[in-house]
């Protein structure tokens, strides 16, 4: 059994927003696992909704670049300890200059994890080192801890990619819309990725449904039963409400079903369908600093 430290307890009640008392007897009768404690939480109607996972106090900026035909969209994501750094001129070139590198990079596709060991900070730079030694000269310079945390390459064949950036620099996406280009979709991409940002009504984890991962369905649907269950309705209404109940979930969290933010009258699903036949979105990437 875990050890129920005020420091776990504190966590839980991050993430749930529950009282420290409801808390700490969550953990109890979980032998102090925090994620069944956030699930016995939720189920239990204590934590109405869990709080995004695996924040962490950092600093920094996040890039994007997007190539002049829309065929080419990078995103990177770079640390530091402090929010004087990270607003530091010197900072925002060390940032840029490693997206325009991560740019013109072909070996990169979709999303990569670097972190503090990630195999991405071998590779060769233009001032001929490595990454990892572009990086490292930068924390030796800034006396803090400088991490690439996180980097997107789309190369879209025949679509267009589109990004959006919060004008902090704390929040940034990539979007692919495949099925067309030219500015009008490029416009339409750059709406999607806005939407994307907004993280409303939550933020987004899949394009679809198809692309939602079946563990996390598994867990909605358990707390869903669960919650159900003491209701005391008979078997084949609850079956009824749980079915309800994750249909409501896919519609929050899968992007072409979400309420669009500029116009919840429309799907983005259905704005996209609008902007013009075939068009489709394919993939997206949404960074927001220091979350995972």
């Amino acid at each position: 059994m875990t050890q129920i430290t005020a420091k776990l307890v504190a966590e839980l009640r991050g993430r749930t927003g529950a009282g420290m008392m409801d808390c700490k007897k969550a953990l109890e009768e979980t032998a102090g696992d925090l994620e069944k404690a956030v699930d016995l939480l939720r189920a239990k109607g204590i934590a109405k909704a869990e709080k995004r996972a695996g924040r962490q106090a950092s600093e920094g900026q996040i890039v994007t670049l997007i190539s002049p035909d829309g065929s080419v969209g990078t995103i990177v994501e770079v640390n530091c300890e402090t929010d004087f750094v990270g607003r530091n001129d010197e900072f925002r070139a060390l940032t840029q200059g490693l997206a325009e590198h991560v740019a013109q990079d072909a070996s990169v596709s979709g999303v990569v994890v670097v972190g503090t060991e990630g195999a991405y900070l071998s590779t060769p730079h233009p001032t001929g080192g490595t990454v990892g030694e572009v990086v490292k000269a930068a924390s030796a310079k800034t006396g803090e801890n400088v991490v690439m945390r996180r980097i997107a390459r789309f190369a879209s064949e025949g679509g267009t990619v589109g990004a959006y950036l919060h004008h902090n620099g704390k929040v940034g996406v990539l979007v692919e819309i495949a099925g067309g280009s030219g500015d009008a979709v490029m416009a339409l991409a750059k709406s999607v990725a806005e939407h994307v940002a907004a993280g409303v009504p939550a933020p987004a984890v899949a394009v679809d449904k198809d692309g939602v991962p079946v563990e996390l369905v598994e867990r909605e649907k358990a707390i869903f039963v669960e919650q159900a269950a003491s209701s005391g309705k008979p078997a084949n209404i609850i079956e009824k409400m749980v079915s309800g109940r994750i249909d409501k979930f896919f519609a929050e969290i899968t992007l072409i079903n979400q309420p669009w933010v500029r116009d919840d009258a429309k799907t983005i699903g259905q704005l996209v369908k609008e902007a013009g036949p075939g068009l489709r979105i394919t993939r997206f990437a949404r960074f927001q600093m220091g979350e995972e």
